[in-house]
């Protein structure tokens, strides 16, 4: 048997993220201070696909017509899967203290591009819903304009 946590030590999460950086805050309530705990990285979000990938796609020949082009690229392509498994950990983590008890709730602040990814990813690892979602790239900003952002949108 645990012992059981003190509502002290509880706190409520604030992520912001993207598809290469996300960056965990901890606030005691949902209009406290910020203060960051630590970041997680996804290296492959930063590079280029030609890097991700050795070849270019292949060709074809049009199916009436003597037309040649190049075959699409898949739907998801390398950056896509590293976006969403990038998605996955950091809902893991969330997971992770949501089931300790040491988190009462978290906030997503993500790019457009990427709140998606996050909330499916979310989702699929706990069942506890974000209580505030906003759909911004402010990855790098201070903690001030965080803040701000975060009142506006309660």
């Amino acid at each position: 048997m645990t012992a059981a946590i003190a509502a002290a030590d509880k706190c409520f999460w604030v992520i912001v993220a993207n598809e290469s950086r996300a960056l965990i805050y901890a606030r005691d309530s949902k209009s406290g201070p910020l203060r960051e705990l630590f970041s997680m990285e996804n290296k492959t979000g930063r590079r280029k696909r030609g890097e991700l990938v050795s070849d270019r796609e292949g060709r074809s020949f049009d199916s009436s017509g003597q037309g040649r082009h190049a075959m699409t690229e898949e739907k998801s392509g390398p950056k896509r899967q590293a976006a969403e498994a990038f998605a996955r950990r950091v809902a893991q983590r969330i997971a992770e203290v949501l089931n300790q008890g040491t988190c009462r709730g978290f906030a997503l602040i993500a790019a457009p591009r990427f709140l998606g990814d996050l909330r499916d990813a979310v989702e699929t690892a706990t069942s506890t819903p974000a209580y505030l979602t906003i759909d911004k790239d402010i990855v790098g900003s201070d903690l001030a304009t965080i803040e701000q952002l975060i009142a506006k949108s309660s």
